[in-house]
């Protein structure tokens, strides 16, 4: 390997980087988790001249010298093991500079994208984005399309889906039937019913599945539920009869992280099967649902001195073998200690959705900071109205943005309406023909199909169950 590859100066200061992980690491916008691992920039000029070095650098790089050894990490053999080289082959040629340039290329459409796809890596994808503004993050992720379906499509142009979290501190049922009740009333779930258990074992998840799916019967949803609950309660639940629909697990870009979340590339591929032998989904058969966010692996102490964003955009890889319905990056969970602020927040989420949407995945955004962050609720507004610009699949729906059992903020059911109407988007196709049946959404006088008002009386298929609860 020749010495000091990684080099460039400006004026009389020389700039030298010891190996493709610390320069890609340097390149990436400022962050607080990086700057807790050690592996940031230490100034602002550091990190322009990481980028521009970057910028300099071939593609076909990032195949001959893996961040993480091949022979130390399962998602690093995965990555290059089932690397598309057709599929890579109009890209070879390109350094990351110029891949950017490509990418933002008129004549680079979505059907472009998709061929290109299996040949991009998480490590492309993030180098990449280390040397793009906002926009242009925005503009590609708006080029891409991911269309995915279980018992509805989701992912169609001009479309947004919301994930109902009807959560509950103590999973009271009348609790989590009365948020399901208001997320339904205002459009929401057409992504999925989500809840996250209070109570974590395989009975209460074999519960809380049969009561959403009682509730989907009975009103004949077009949607899809899920308990949140480590990927073994479920296949455990599934073993004994429950009804599941789709099998969640968070996951992270190493080997070691997610070997902290007591999974493994083969639990999923069990969990994957136990579902679709249910054979439940009705228009698809996309059954998992991955939640992902910057940060996870070093918090793990699993990062292997590969930078925050680096390590998110290797989980991807990991949701891509299992053909999701649904993945998304929870951006402010974890804390200001990985994302200190709403600036923080903003870009990390514009990352992770352009990386996925760019590897082929179906990305939502779970919008949300943590009360000791430097962020508030405009900065949620702003990144939900940039990532509804850029094509984001789904977004969170939770009464008044609090959710009262993970204590967190993030989206609430009107902002799902907001953002549909500024943009003239719509639920799922299936999922918006039953609201109408349902009589809870209208078409305005005047609007056009584009955009919706919420039906001015009760709908009648809800009243009589309002009344016995009164």
């Amino acid at each position: 390997m020749p010495e000091h590859r990684f080099k460039h100066s400006v004026g009389a200061t020389g700039y030298v980087f010891r190996d493709l992980k610390e320069l890609m690491a340097k390149a990436s916008p400022a962050r607080s988790g990086d700057m807790l691992a050690g592996v940031a920039a230490a100034t602002a000029e550091e990190r322009a001249v990481a980028q521009m070095t970057l910028a300099e650098q071939p593609l076909k790089l990032f195949l001959e010298e893996p961040l993480i050894p091949y022979e130390d990490d399962e998602i690093t053999r995965l990555i290059i093991d089932t690397h598309d080289r057709a599929a890579f082959a109009p890209i070879a040629h390109l350094t990351v500079g110029d891949f950017r340039n490509w990418l933002l290329a008129d004549d680079t459409d979505g059907a472009v994208l998709a061929a290109a796809a299996p040949g991009i890596t998480p490590e492309m994808a993030a180098a990449v984005s280390k040397v793009m503004r906002n926009q242009d993050l925005i503009l590609v992720g708006k080029k891409c399309r991911v269309v995915s379906a279980f018992r509805n499509t989701i992912g169609l142009p001009g479309r947004l889906s919301t994930r109902l979290q009807p959560n509950h501190p103590t999973d009271d049922a009348s609790g989590i039937a009365a948020s399901m009740l208001d997320g339904l009333l205002y459009g929401n779930g057409d992504a999925v019913i989500g809840i996250n258990p209070a109570t974590d074992n395989v009975p209460q998840v074999m519960k809380l599945v049969g009561m959403m799916a009682d509730v989907i019967a009975r009103y004949e949803i077009p949607t899809q539920s899920c308990v949140l609950t480590h990927v073994t309660n479920t296949i455990a639940a599934i073993e004994r009869g429950a009804p599941v629909d789709l099998v969640f697990q968070s996951i992270a870009g190493t080997e070691a992280a997610n070997r902290g979340f007591g999974i493994d590339l083969a639990i999923l591929g069990e969990a994957r099967a136990a579902a679709l032998s249910l054979k439940r989904g009705t228009v698809g058969d996309n059954v998992m649902y991955f939640e992902t966010g910057q940060g996870s692996a070093l918090s793990a102490n699993a990062h292997h001195g590969v930078d925050q964003q680096t390590c998110e955009a290797r989980a991807y890889a990991v949701a891509r073998r299992f053909k999701p319905l649904l993945v998304n990056t929870v951006v402010g969970f974890i804390g200001p200690e990985y994302l200190y602020d709403g600036k923080q927040i903003i870009r990390a989420g514009l990352e992770d959705h352009f990386c996925a949407k760019l590897l082929g995945l179906p990305m939502g955004c779970d919008v949300c900071y943590t009360n000791h962050a430097e962020a508030d609720q405009n900065d949620m507004d702003v990144l939900l109205t940039l990532l509804g610009v850029a094509g984001c699949t789904f977004v969170m729906g939770i009464p008044g943005s609090d959710d009262i059992m993970l204590n967190y903020q993030t989206t609430s059911f009107h902002d799902a309406l907001y953002a549909r109407r500024v943009l003239g988007s719509r639920p799922a196709p299936e999922f918006e023909a039953w609201l109408r049946r349902m009589q809870i959404f209208n078409a305005a006088e005047g609007d056009g199909d584009a955009q919706f008002r919420l039906h001015a009386d009760m709908p009648p298929g809800f009243r009589d169950v309002l009344l016995r609860l009164h």
